[in-house]
């Protein structure tokens, strides 16, 4: 993993992605804290809290294509077998639902 690719990742974060980074930065998430743009195996993810081994990935419109999917499947494979957690919303969801995104994630955490 580069840190100079993830570094380039963190400053070109999507709308979405900048929406949720600053409402992970700013929520009560305590004692649970996420990092941007983080190298798990060979994949970046859009947010780890490491402590919860949860991904929370942001997944745009080319993640539902045939291709998308089938990528998304094996990284997440990955990801799994390295004991993380990943939990999928939409941009759409942050962008528009960001409340239930953030339920969601509190949910999700241990």
């Amino acid at each position: 993993m580069s840190l100079a690719r993830a570094r380039s990742l963190r400053r070109s974060m999507s709308p979405a992605e900048a929406r949720l980074w600053n409402a992970l930065r700013s929520g009560d998430l305590k004692p649970w804290h996420f990092r941007r743009q983080v190298g798990v195996g060979p994949y970046y993810a859009d947010f780890a809290s490491l402590g919860a081994a949860l991904i929370v990935e942001v997944d745009g419109s080319g993640h539902f294509t045939d291709d998308g999917l089938a990528y998304d499947a094996r990284r997440d494979a990955v990801l799994r077998s390295k004991g993380f957690r990943v939990l999928r919303v939409t941009t759409s969801d942050v962008l528009n639902r960001l409340d239930s995104v953030y339920a969601a994630i509190l949910a999700a955490l241990p």
